[in-house]
């Protein structure tokens, strides 16, 4: 009962604007925001928040939250369906030979989204590297740099400083970065014959 509407609440932030949400959070994450106010409260006033945007040692973990929590309904998505590749017979079976709930998780489970983990590692990898509108929005690389990503940086030397050869050799930088990367999470992740 109500899983239709349970996969809608994890899934609105992927289709949520990232401008949209980015601006959310950066509201929440101010000094007298709302995330600052619950600690404030839980802890009965003893807990004073950071800047959390503003510290070079909490800006990028912020918006490293804030993008799993964007990113959790996707990846949510995509387990759901690779569970349901999984045929029913094999459970079937193990309950008929008495397997425990930890061995059908480790024996039928586990191998059988191989696949669907490669995937999600791989996009997870392109992502991460890829941050360009919460950095934008929230902390334009700042402070110190400290939020800086390659795709942030090709994008403000491109654009914005209009050194087009200097963002083409980043991009291209970028994307050997990625595909190696890839290449050794397609190779560490192959299946063993």
């Amino acid at each position: 009962r109500g899983v239709n509407f349970f996969r809608t609440v994890y899934f609105l932030p992927v289709v949520t604007s990232m401008v949209v949400v980015s601006l959310l959070w950066l509201f929440m994450y101010r000094q007298n925001g709302l995330l600052n106010e619950i600690l404030k409260t839980v802890t009965f006033g003893l807990v004073q928040g950071p800047d959390w945007l503003n510290n070079t040692a909490t800006a990028m973990p912020a918006i490293i939250l804030l993008s799993v929590w964007q990113a959790a309904g996707f990846h949510m998505i995509i387990w759901l369906s690779g569970l349901q590749t999984i045929s029913g017979d094999l459970y079937e079976a193990a309950s008929l030979d008495g397997v425990s709930s930890w061995q059908r998780f480790r024996y039928i489970t586990w191998p059988g989204l191989r696949d669907t983990r490669n995937l999600i590692l791989v996009t997870i990898t392109i992502q991460a590297l890829s941050l360009f509108t919460q950095i934008n929005v929230m902390t334009q690389g700042g402070p110190l740099d400290s939020t800086t990503t390659i795709v942030y940086e090709a994008v403000q030397s491109g654009f914005k400083q209009q050194e087009t050869s200097y963002a083409s050799a980043i991009s291209l930088v970028f994307f050997v970065l990625v595909l190696i990367i890839s290449s050794v999470q397609r190779y560490l992740t192959r299946e063993k014959s």
